[in-house]
């Protein structure tokens, strides 16, 4: 832009006349001095008119010793004299003289279209290395940015419980995170898939680069192939000016981290395949391939064997998967983790609620234990959770808990001793007690209620009294 900005200046220099010659030097000296860049003019003889100081700081020749000589004599390799005869633009010329490293940019100087002079714009090399430097400072910042925006939050500290099978499967996660190769992550949903997949990255040498995570049941089938891979500007209808990073290439340097990989197509199975293999990704529209440096966790809550039988999963990419296995252990197969986990989320959510701090009695933890947890250690953390606000005391008693998990409680007292009579009165406890959180204890709630249940007003306030309840 600098040189640009210099020919325009010289090429006003050559035609105006309307001020003296001296005027029109002072000008010119002025503009010369004041630029960063070397600047070397010569005339249609190529005889040196002139240099700015700083061509002398960058190539070393001094004004006495060119000013007013032909160039070729002084600098016998000098290509500018070539702009006179062909009156063609060269930019970006490597020129080495002794220990001296500079690029020149060279044009002709016309007037009505007649070449009159030349005019060489050059930069020291280290100038260039300074710029250099500066880009891959500025590169090195984007990616710890990125790094910092796509980190794995969790590690093997934030994995609660002293379970025989899960301090066995932390132990193999750990030796795992010493490795590169890919990982395959199996277990049911909600037991911590995504948990140990972030803290065996963290446990990795690549902690400080991005971890990208997946869930490639969320991603619409005709979006997941430009998510992951990207794709390049024009490459399909709406597309973004400049095309769109990919999410194997935005985790180069880290991990990525495909959760149900059991759900991606065919197709991108076999593009998948290949990116494990090469270690290349290739954006859509793209006729180039690009080298990435990933590592892979993959997971899944699927019988990935039943798939590949069903030819709903390629056989060789399980393989290529599965050279490292983990397998995460239900919450049901470890319920003495169970007491550890609730004590490390009524922790949590009393901290958020420091006005109260809140407890479960003997009964409910009971219950959470006989429990069969068929979401695992996620549907748990929602259980207390959803305790926490339900409760209007500070224990968490069974009537706070969801109502599937009551039920569930109700069924398992039926198939003991319990008669029906008691029965009878849990259920209409606990109802009674919901309808009342529900809406409220004012005397329009209670007449709203009676309505609903199909009694009195009256009848509802004896009910109130036979189970004890506040109102």
């Amino acid at each position: 832009m600098i040189g640009v900005i210099v020919r325009m200046e010289l090429f006003k220099f050559f035609k105006n006349n309307s001020s003296s010659i001296e005027d029109q030097i002072i000008w010119l000296q002025s503009i010369l001095l004041s630029i960063h860049d070397g600047v070397l003019v010569i005339d249609r003889n190529s005889i040196v008119k002139m240099i700015n100081p700083e061509y002398t700081k960058i190539t070393g020749v001094k004004a006495r010793d060119i000013i007013g000589m032909p160039l070729k004599e002084v600098r016998p390799n000098a290509q500018l004299v070539e702009i006179i005869k062909d009156g063609k633009e060269r930019v970006g010329i490597y020129r080495k003289e002794g220990d001296i490293e500079y690029v020149v940019d060279m044009a002709p100087i016309r007037i009505n279209e007649e070449v009159i002079g030349a005019v060489s714009i050059c930069k020291g090399l280290t100038e260039v290395h300074k710029l250099a430097k500066q880009l891959q400072k500025d590169r090195d910042r984007l990616q710890l940015q990125i790094g910092s925006i796509h980190n794995a939050k969790y590690t093997f500290d934030q994995i609660i419980g002293k379970s025989r099978g899960l301090s066995n499967t932390v132990r193999i996660a750990k030796r795992i995170a010493k490795s590169d190769l890919s990982l395959l992550i199996l277990g049911e949903s909600g037991t911590g898939k995504e948990l140990f997949a972030q803290s065996i990255h963290n446990e990795s040498k690549r902690a400080l680069n991005p971890f990208i995570p997946i869930n490639c049941a969320t991603i619409p089938p005709s979006l997941i192939e430009s998510e992951l891979f990207g794709y390049e500007e024009g490459s399909f209808t709406d597309s973004k000016s400049g095309g769109k990073v990919g999410l194997f290439e935005m985790a180069n340097g880290g991990t990525i981290f495909l959760d149900e990989i059991g759900e991606l197509s065919l197709d991108l199975q076999a593009k998948f395949l290949r990116v494990l293999e090469e270690q290349t990704i290739r954006k859509i529209g793209s006729t180039t391939e690009k080298k990435i440096n990933v590592r892979v966790i993959a997971a899944t809550n699927r019988d990935l064997g039943h798939l590949i039988q069903k030819k709903m999963f390629r056989e060789d990419l399980y393989y290529r998967l599965n050279v490292l296995k983990l397998n995460i252990p239900p919450l049901r197969n470890r319920i003495e983790d169970i007491p550890l986990i609730v004590e490390y989320v009524l922790q949590k959510q009393n901290e958020d609620y420091k006005e109260t701090q809140y407890n479960l009695n003997k009964e409910v933890l009971d219950l959470l234990q006989r429990y069969k947890w068929p979401g695992n250690v996620r549907e748990l953390i929602n259980t207390i959770k959803f305790s926490v606000c339900m409760t209007e005391s500070k224990e968490i008693t069974v009537h706070d808990l969801p109502e599937n998990m009551i039920n569930n409680h109700l069924i398992e007292e039926t198939s003991s001793t319990i008669t029906l009579k008691e029965i009878i009165n849990k259920t209409e406890r606990q109802h009674l007690v919901k309808s009342l959180k529900r809406y409220g204890n004012s005397l329009e709630a209670k007449q709203e209620i009676a309505r609903e249940l199909g009694i009195s007003v009256a009848t509802l306030y004896n009910k109130l009294n036979k189970h004890d309840i506040q109102f």
